[in-house]
């Protein structure tokens, strides 16, 4: 993406803007990623290198990664296959069916 093109929209979703863009216009784009509610990217050379979110984006993958480490860490201490296979069973019903 051209420096010019300030902000653009992927075919993902995230908005993208290149560092030069960025740091004349950094403020627009913290305020697009905030009241949009959409991820942020900065580019160089168009490849993305880093991404800024909402507040409440970065706040639920942290429950996210925590709740998938809690699910690790059960399937690691499951003595047996039969105990690893119950706890996938009970994850299946928490996660659709609660």
């Amino acid at each position: 993406m051209a420096a010019e093109q300030g902000i653009q929209i992927a075919e993902d979703g995230v908005a993208e803007v290149s560092m030069t863009y960025a740091r004349a216009n950094l403020t627009q784009l913290l305020r697009d990623v905030r009241y949009g509610k959409r991820p942020g990217a900065f580019t160089e050379r168009g490849e993305r290198s880093a991404y800024v979110v909402p507040p409440d984006f970065y706040e639920q993958a942290k429950k996210d990664r925590a709740f998938m480490a809690q699910i690790e860490r059960a399937f690691r201490e499951a003595a047996t296959e039969e105990e690893r296979e119950a706890l996938g069973i009970d994850l299946v019903r928490k996660l659709f069916l609660d």
